[in-house]
């Protein structure tokens, strides 16, 4: 018996033989086992291995091959779900499966949007209102939209409430601290219009809740 040929099987009775067509199909259990799926899942995986506080490049090619193949499987349904009110039955399971692969590639996919949404909500509090460089070049164009709109509906909320939520994330031992610029910054105004001139290497003596904004973007470091 080959892959992909008719097995053709005898069957004797009062009426006479009849004739068993079985399709065999070439590697059924890798085409269903491996191929729906599977791309959703990967995208799963790929955001589960990448580190925490960070967010992994948008993966924009295996996003379009899982929507193209929930594409085909939508139009094999159709044209099978035609097929059974004409009375095909046969065909209920092949549906049933590639319906249930269709919601699975649907949760694997927002699940990757979601997570990566609560990723970037994450890297708001903790870098402020600009991003890394380099993590925002691993974003797509929706993304950044995304992380703006957040920015502008967290300080519209902290105006109304009168607080910066973004400041003192940890409880202060004390209201100045040491701080030690590691780049070129130039000009920085004190909210007591006190203006001093952020070089590297330079230290200098602040209230915290001046220059917590720019440690966590990693111009100023704490000197403990």
């Amino acid at each position: 018996m080959s892959d992909g040929g008719l097995v053709r099987r005898q069957y004797g009775g009062q009426s006479g033989g009849h004739e068993l067509k079985i399709c065999i199909t070439k590697n059924f259990g890798e085409i269903f086992g491996k191929m729906f799926g599977d791309k959703a899942l990967e995208l799963v995986k790929e955001l589960k291995r990448a580190m925490e506080g960070t967010v992994p490049p948008y993966n924009e090619d295996l996003i379009r091959q899982v929507l193209e193949e929930m594409k085909i499987l939508f139009e094999q349904n159709q044209r099978e779900v035609a097929l059974t009110v004409e009375g095909e039955t046969g065909l209920f399971s092949g549906v049933h499966l590639r319906h249930a692969s269709l919601e699975r590639n649907k949760r694997c996919l927002l699940s990757y949007i979601y997570n990566r949404m609560l990723r970037m909500k994450d890297l708001r509090w903790e870098f402020g209102t600009v991003l890394p460089e380099d993590i925002k070049y691993n974003l797509c164009e929706q993304e950044v939209q995304w992380f703006t709109k957040y920015n502008k509906s967290l300080a519209t909320y902290m105006r109304t409430v009168g607080l910066d939520l973004t400041q003192d994330m940890k409880p202060p031992k004390s209201l100045y601290i040491e701080v030690r610029c590691l780049e070129d910054y130039g000009e920085f105004e004190t909210e007591d219009g006190t203006v001093l001139l952020l070089k590297k290497n330079s230290q200098h003596f602040l209230p915290r809740s001046h220059c917590e904004h720019l440690i966590r973007q990693g111009i100023l470091e704490h000197i403990l």
